[in-house]
Protein backbone atom coordinates (compact mmCIF):
# COMPACT_ATOMS: atom_id res chain seq x y z
CA UNK A 1 0.00 0.00 0.00
CA UNK A 2 1.59 3.32 -1.47
CA UNK A 3 1.68 6.24 1.23
CA UNK A 4 -1.11 8.17 -0.57
CA UNK A 5 -3.51 5.39 0.21
CA UNK A 6 -2.42 5.73 3.83
CA UNK A 7 -2.43 9.21 3.92
CA UNK A 8 -5.88 8.85 2.18
CA UNK A 9 -7.52 6.02 4.62
CA UNK A 10 -5.92 8.35 7.89
CA UNK A 11 -7.64 11.05 6.80
CA UNK A 12 -10.99 9.36 6.07
CA UNK A 13 -10.83 7.19 9.02
CA UNK A 14 -10.80 10.90 11.25
CA UNK A 15 -13.07 12.43 9.28
CA UNK A 16 -15.44 9.08 9.81
CA UNK A 17 -14.71 9.44 13.27
CA UNK A 18 -15.80 13.10 12.92
CA UNK A 19 -18.99 12.43 10.88
CA UNK A 20 -20.17 9.76 13.67
CA UNK A 21 -19.70 11.61 16.68
CA UNK A 22 -19.92 14.83 15.41
CA UNK A 23 -16.54 15.83 17.15
CA UNK A 24 -15.22 19.00 15.58
CA UNK A 25 -13.47 18.98 19.39
CA UNK A 26 -11.95 16.93 21.64
CA UNK A 27 -9.71 16.23 24.55
CA UNK A 28 -9.36 13.80 26.78
CA UNK A 29 -7.27 15.41 28.58
CA UNK A 30 -4.22 18.76 27.96
CA UNK A 31 -1.19 17.13 27.53
CA UNK A 32 -1.22 18.49 23.97
CA UNK A 33 -2.95 22.07 23.37
CA UNK A 34 -2.40 21.85 19.58
CA UNK A 35 -5.25 23.55 17.86
CA UNK A 36 -5.89 26.23 20.75
CA UNK A 37 -4.67 29.10 21.00
CA UNK A 38 -3.77 30.25 24.60
CA UNK A 39 -4.25 33.47 26.18
CA UNK A 40 -2.99 35.51 28.56
CA UNK A 41 -2.50 34.08 31.88
CA UNK A 42 -3.30 30.66 30.48
CA UNK A 43 -1.06 27.85 30.26
CA UNK A 44 -0.82 23.95 29.83
CA UNK A 45 -0.44 22.58 33.24
CA UNK A 46 0.41 18.54 33.28
CA UNK A 47 -2.55 17.53 31.75
CA UNK A 48 -4.81 20.61 32.52
CA UNK A 49 -5.49 23.75 30.70
CA UNK A 50 -4.94 25.98 33.52
CA UNK A 51 -6.78 29.47 32.50
CA UNK A 52 -5.43 31.39 35.37
CA UNK A 53 -2.98 30.07 38.39
CA UNK A 54 -4.32 30.96 42.04
CA UNK A 55 -3.12 34.39 41.99
CA UNK A 56 -4.58 38.03 42.11
CA UNK A 57 -5.52 40.10 38.97
CA UNK A 58 -5.32 37.08 36.20
CA UNK A 59 -6.93 36.60 33.34
CA UNK A 60 -6.87 34.13 30.52
CA UNK A 61 -8.37 32.52 27.67
CA UNK A 62 -7.86 29.26 25.53
CA UNK A 63 -9.82 29.42 22.44
CA UNK A 64 -9.94 27.17 18.62
CA UNK A 65 -7.29 28.15 16.82
CA UNK A 66 -9.31 28.50 13.95
CA UNK A 67 -12.88 29.12 13.54
CA UNK A 68 -15.58 26.53 13.25
CA UNK A 69 -18.32 26.35 10.92
CA UNK A 70 -21.50 25.24 12.28
CA UNK A 71 -25.05 24.83 10.49
CA UNK A 72 -26.92 27.35 9.23
CA UNK A 73 -29.35 27.22 12.59
CA UNK A 74 -26.06 27.22 14.52
CA UNK A 75 -26.67 23.97 16.99
CA UNK A 76 -24.31 22.64 18.78
CA UNK A 77 -23.57 19.87 21.82
CA UNK A 78 -20.51 20.85 24.37
CA UNK A 79 -18.85 18.53 26.91
CA UNK A 80 -16.10 19.88 29.42
CA UNK A 81 -15.30 18.81 32.81
CA UNK A 82 -13.44 21.34 35.21
CA UNK A 83 -12.05 21.99 38.73
CA UNK A 84 -11.52 25.58 40.75
CA UNK A 85 -9.43 25.06 43.36
CA UNK A 86 -6.24 26.78 45.71
CA UNK A 87 -9.05 29.22 47.75
CA UNK A 88 -7.12 32.51 48.29
CA UNK A 89 -7.66 36.42 48.93
CA UNK A 90 -10.83 38.22 50.45
CA UNK A 91 -13.90 35.98 50.55
CA UNK A 92 -17.64 36.69 49.88
CA UNK A 93 -20.46 35.03 51.51
CA UNK A 94 -19.52 31.89 50.28
CA UNK A 95 -15.74 32.41 51.68
CA UNK A 96 -12.38 33.52 49.89
CA UNK A 97 -12.01 32.72 45.94
CA UNK A 98 -13.01 33.78 42.76
CA UNK A 99 -14.27 34.50 39.72
CA UNK A 100 -14.92 31.14 38.18
CA UNK A 101 -15.02 30.28 34.53
CA UNK A 102 -17.26 31.31 31.33
CA UNK A 103 -17.63 28.42 28.65
CA UNK A 104 -17.42 30.91 25.20
CA UNK A 105 -18.40 31.03 21.78
CA UNK A 106 -18.13 34.12 19.68
CA UNK A 107 -17.44 35.19 16.36
CA UNK A 108 -14.70 38.37 16.44
CA UNK A 109 -11.77 36.64 17.48
CA UNK A 110 -9.62 33.43 19.47
CA UNK A 111 -8.47 36.35 22.16
CA UNK A 112 -9.90 37.89 25.28
CA UNK A 113 -9.35 38.74 28.69
CA UNK A 114 -10.67 40.81 31.01
CA UNK A 115 -10.19 40.46 34.74
CA UNK A 116 -12.04 40.44 37.63
CA UNK A 117 -15.70 40.58 37.53
CA UNK A 118 -15.72 40.49 33.90
CA UNK A 119 -14.26 36.86 34.24
CA UNK A 120 -12.45 37.40 30.59
CA UNK A 121 -16.11 37.50 28.70
CA UNK A 122 -16.82 41.50 29.35
CA UNK A 123 -17.10 42.77 26.32
CA UNK A 124 -16.54 40.01 23.75
CA UNK A 125 -19.35 41.42 21.17
CA UNK A 126 -21.29 38.79 19.44
CA UNK A 127 -21.28 35.88 21.52
CA UNK A 128 -22.26 33.45 23.88
CA UNK A 129 -21.39 32.62 27.53
CA UNK A 130 -22.27 30.10 29.57
CA UNK A 131 -20.97 31.40 33.64
CA UNK A 132 -19.71 29.20 36.57
CA UNK A 133 -19.84 32.15 38.72
CA UNK A 134 -17.90 31.58 42.40
CA UNK A 135 -17.79 35.61 43.36
CA UNK A 136 -20.65 38.07 44.23
CA UNK A 137 -20.39 41.21 42.49
CA UNK A 138 -23.39 42.35 43.86
CA UNK A 139 -27.03 43.40 41.75
CA UNK A 140 -27.94 43.41 38.61
CA UNK A 141 -24.62 41.53 37.77
CA UNK A 142 -24.93 38.50 40.26
CA UNK A 143 -27.40 36.82 42.40
CA UNK A 144 -25.02 35.24 44.59
CA UNK A 145 -21.58 33.98 44.94
CA UNK A 146 -22.21 30.63 43.34
CA UNK A 147 -24.31 30.41 40.17
CA UNK A 148 -24.60 29.20 36.73
CA UNK A 149 -26.15 31.67 34.63
CA UNK A 150 -26.38 32.58 30.49
CA UNK A 151 -24.48 35.76 29.30
CA UNK A 152 -25.01 37.31 25.66
CA UNK A 153 -22.76 39.48 23.51
CA UNK A 154 -19.92 40.32 26.64
CA UNK A 155 -22.56 41.33 28.82
CA UNK A 156 -21.96 39.64 32.45
CA UNK A 157 -24.93 40.47 33.77
CA UNK A 158 -26.88 37.03 32.78
CA UNK A 159 -30.11 36.45 30.97
CA UNK A 160 -30.76 33.97 33.18
CA UNK A 161 -29.30 32.27 36.38
CA UNK A 162 -29.54 29.22 38.29
CA UNK A 163 -28.47 29.34 42.36
CA UNK A 164 -25.92 25.95 43.10
CA UNK A 165 -25.55 25.08 47.11
CA UNK A 166 -22.51 23.29 46.79
CA UNK A 167 -19.26 25.99 45.83
CA UNK A 168 -17.77 25.14 42.39
CA UNK A 169 -14.63 26.07 43.94
CA UNK A 170 -14.18 23.22 46.05
CA UNK A 171 -11.45 21.72 44.52
CA UNK A 172 -13.64 19.12 43.21
CA UNK A 173 -14.24 17.90 39.42
CA UNK A 174 -17.43 18.96 38.02
CA UNK A 175 -19.30 18.08 34.92
CA UNK A 176 -21.03 20.02 32.07
CA UNK A 177 -23.21 19.83 28.74
CA UNK A 178 -24.40 22.44 27.24
CA UNK A 179 -26.51 22.02 24.25
CA UNK A 180 -28.51 24.10 21.51
CA UNK A 181 -31.08 23.15 19.22
CA UNK A 182 -31.13 25.62 16.54
CA UNK A 183 -34.62 24.46 15.20
CA UNK A 184 -36.11 25.59 18.55
CA UNK A 185 -34.26 28.06 19.68
CA UNK A 186 -33.75 26.20 22.93
CA UNK A 187 -30.53 26.62 24.77
CA UNK A 188 -30.05 24.11 27.85
CA UNK A 189 -27.07 23.88 31.14
CA UNK A 190 -26.89 20.55 32.39
CA UNK A 191 -24.26 20.16 35.16
CA UNK A 192 -22.79 17.22 37.77
CA UNK A 193 -20.43 16.37 40.14
CA UNK A 194 -20.64 13.09 38.73
CA UNK A 195 -19.72 12.01 34.78
CA UNK A 196 -23.06 10.97 33.84
CA UNK A 197 -25.46 13.48 31.99
CA UNK A 198 -28.73 14.61 34.61
CA UNK A 199 -31.71 13.68 32.60
CA UNK A 200 -32.76 17.33 33.56
CA UNK A 201 -32.09 20.65 32.84
CA UNK A 202 -30.18 23.05 35.12
CA UNK A 203 -31.17 25.81 32.64
CA UNK A 204 -33.59 26.31 29.86
CA UNK A 205 -33.86 29.11 27.42
CA UNK A 206 -35.09 30.74 24.30
CA UNK A 207 -32.65 32.49 21.97
CA UNK A 208 -31.93 32.89 18.59
CA UNK A 209 -28.33 32.72 18.52
CA UNK A 210 -28.25 33.13 14.56
CA UNK A 211 -29.07 36.59 15.69
CA UNK A 212 -26.38 37.17 18.32
CA UNK A 213 -23.41 35.38 16.43
CA UNK A 214 -24.36 36.86 13.12
CA UNK A 215 -22.13 34.33 11.73
CA UNK A 216 -22.31 30.69 11.28
CA UNK A 217 -18.50 30.16 12.05
CA UNK A 218 -17.09 30.81 15.58
CA UNK A 219 -14.74 30.47 17.64
CA UNK A 220 -14.64 27.92 20.97
CA UNK A 221 -13.31 27.94 24.25
CA UNK A 222 -12.79 29.69 28.02
CA UNK A 223 -12.26 32.57 29.48
CA UNK A 224 -11.41 33.08 33.19
CA UNK A 225 -10.28 35.88 35.92
CA UNK A 226 -9.09 36.70 39.72
CA UNK A 227 -9.78 39.27 40.93
CA UNK A 228 -8.29 40.32 44.72
CA UNK A 229 -9.84 36.92 45.14
CA UNK A 230 -8.10 34.16 43.03
CA UNK A 231 -8.42 30.32 42.19
CA UNK A 232 -7.08 27.97 39.80
CA UNK A 233 -9.30 27.30 36.88
CA UNK A 234 -8.27 24.53 35.58
CA UNK A 235 -10.42 22.47 32.33
CA UNK A 236 -9.95 19.07 32.41
CA UNK A 237 -11.31 17.55 29.17
CA UNK A 238 -13.35 19.13 26.78
CA UNK A 239 -15.30 18.02 23.57
CA UNK A 240 -17.49 20.02 20.98
CA UNK A 241 -19.93 19.07 17.85
CA UNK A 242 -21.17 21.00 15.34
CA UNK A 243 -24.71 18.69 15.70
CA UNK A 244 -27.23 18.69 18.59
CA UNK A 245 -27.13 15.40 20.46
CA UNK A 246 -28.74 15.02 23.82
CA UNK A 247 -26.59 11.71 24.02
CA UNK A 248 -23.26 13.73 23.30
CA UNK A 249 -20.68 12.34 25.37
CA UNK A 250 -23.70 11.32 28.10
CA UNK A 251 -21.32 9.03 30.05
CA UNK A 252 -18.72 12.08 30.77
CA UNK A 253 -16.34 11.08 28.19
CA UNK A 254 -15.05 12.65 25.06
CA UNK A 255 -16.01 10.50 21.57
CA UNK A 256 -12.38 10.65 20.96
CA UNK A 257 -9.71 8.22 22.99
CA UNK A 258 -7.04 9.99 21.62
CA UNK A 259 -5.64 12.53 24.05
CA UNK A 260 -5.24 15.96 23.04
CA UNK A 261 -6.80 15.59 19.52
CA UNK A 262 -7.98 18.75 17.68
CA UNK A 263 -10.21 16.91 14.45
CA UNK A 264 -11.17 18.96 11.10
CA UNK A 265 -13.22 17.58 8.19
CA UNK A 266 -10.40 19.13 6.18
CA UNK A 267 -8.08 16.02 6.75
CA UNK A 268 -10.51 14.41 4.83
CA UNK A 269 -10.42 16.96 1.56
CA UNK A 270 -6.57 16.84 1.66
CA UNK A 271 -6.55 13.64 1.84
CA UNK A 272 -8.75 13.12 -1.21
CA UNK A 273 -7.22 16.15 -3.03
CA UNK A 274 -3.60 13.94 -2.60
CA UNK A 275 -5.53 10.57 -3.32
CA UNK A 276 -6.90 12.00 -6.99
CA UNK A 277 -3.60 13.64 -7.74
CA UNK A 278 -1.83 9.93 -7.67
CA UNK A 279 -2.44 7.67 -10.71
CA UNK A 280 -2.35 4.15 -10.29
Amino acid sequence: MNKIMKGLMLAMGLAGTVTANAAVISYTDFSDVTGLQLNGNAAQVGDVLRLTSDTSGQAGSAFSTNAIALSADVSFSAFFSFNISGLGGFGDSDGPGADGLVFTMQTVSNTAGSAGGGIGFDGLGESLGVEFDTWDNGTPTDPNGNHVGVNLDGNVTSVTTVNEPTRFNNGSDWFAWIDYDGTIDELSVRYSQTSVKPTLEAIIYNVDLTSIFDSTDVFVGFTSATGSAYNNHDINSFSFNTDFDENFASNGAPPVSAPGSFLLLMLSTLGLIAYRRKSF
